[in-house]
């Protein structure tokens, strides 16, 4: 999957993105990477609990809140110049 294509989750395909998005660099990755990294689903090798950021979402009555927040940084990324 290129990077002008995001798979969200099995469902869930943003595609068509503008490679001026890539150009938003946060810590060294583009900012939808960025975010990608922090919102996916972990188990902790040790203790075993799982840390789902959907889940979070569901609790707090927004299930949308991460493919929103992505779709901001897209929009964000593209409007501003990207910083590297």
């Amino acid at each position: 999957m290129s990077k002008a294509t995001t798979l969200l989750n099995s469902k869930i395909v943003i595609s068509n993105i503008p490679a001026k998005a890539c150009d938003y660099i946060v810590n060294g990755k583009s900012a939808n990477e960025w975010i990608m990294e922090r919102y996916q689903v972990k188990t902790d090798k040790k203790s075993g609990i799982t840390n789902d950021p959907n889940d979070w979402a569901k609790e707090v009555g927004n299930p949308r809140y991460i493919l929103d927040l992505l779709l901001s940084v897209i929009n964000v990324s593209i409007k501003t110049d990207g910083y590297r």
